[in-house]
């Protein structure tokens, strides 16, 4: 997959986006994707922290580089953690070495309007960028808390503008988050580049989850918009427990497991 595939995705096929953060799982997602997104998410999911805001640049390129390892040929997407793309020299300077350090294809930024002259800075300096409107975990503090987006017009006509104006400013594509369906269906129809739901309704020109989401691994909450296709923690536990029996009966290692 590449960018010029992703964009004629448009009304044409539905593109599947999953988070990874190791080389491991990213090796299980290659083949099903049509991206991977190493999220900040990895904050709390990985890291178990309350919120994305912590996450550092380091650790970002230290995860991408892990992603990338494990999905040689998957078109993967670094997520900008919170503070590295206060302005557009830092920005630049910040995705620059992303670049530089890993094999990332694009990188993730948050905002619309508010955004969108860094982003074209970025743009025309090679770098390709996905943007991110909507629900936006990295304002959850300024914004008082993960608050549903397009509940009103005036909302949904300012999520329509931000679409565009990302647009304009040479996304390839944006993440919309945490929006009533309504508002998912005009900003989708408003712009010419793929619109990726997450918590935003079957309308959009794709969809991602957050794989421990998805597969049951993180257990502290499930968010209305997941649907978890495996209870990848129970199944964990149980094996565990499994393991842990066999070790105190002498059954493991038995004498297949010997040399």
């Amino acid at each position: 997959m590449n960018i010029n595939k992703i964009k004629n995705s448009k009304n044409n096929f539905k593109l599947i986006v999953i988070t990874a953060y190791d080389a491991l799982f990213a090796k299980l997602f290659e083949k099903e994707s049509h991206m991977i997104l190493v999220g900040d998410s990895l904050n709390m999911s990985f890291a178990g922290k309350p919120d994305t805001l912590s996450a550092t640049l380091d650790q970002m390129i230290y995860h991408t580089n892990a992603v990338c390892t494990g999905a040689p040929s998957a078109f993967v997407i670094c997520d900008m953690p919170f503070g590295s793309y206060i302005n557009k020299d830092e920005a630049l300077r910040n995705c620059i070495e992303v670049y530089s350090k890993t094999q990332a294809a694009a990188v993730k930024i948050e905002g619309g309007e508010d955004r969108a002259d860094i982003i074209k800075h970025l743009t025309s300096n090679s770098i390709a960028v996905m943007g991110h409107i909507g629900l936006m975990p990295q304002y959850v503090r300024s914004e008082g808390g993960y608050l549903v987006r397009g509940k009103t017009a005036e909302d949904i006509e300012q999520l329509v503008k931000d679409a565009k104006a990302i647009e304009a400013a040479g996304a390839f594509s944006i993440v919309l988050e945490g929006v009533k369906t309504q508002a998912a269906r005009e900003v989708t129809q408003a712009v010419n580049i793929p619109v990726i739901g997450i918590g935003a309704g079957n309308v959009t020109d794709g969809q991602v989850l957050v794989w421990s989401d998805m597969l049951g691994f993180f257990e502290d909450f499930k968010p209305k918009f997941v649907k978890r296709y495996l209870m990848g923690g129970e199944a964990v536990r149980k094996a565990v427990k499994q393991y842990a029996q066999e070790v105190q009966n002498g059954i493991f290692p038995s004498k297949e497991e010997e040399y």
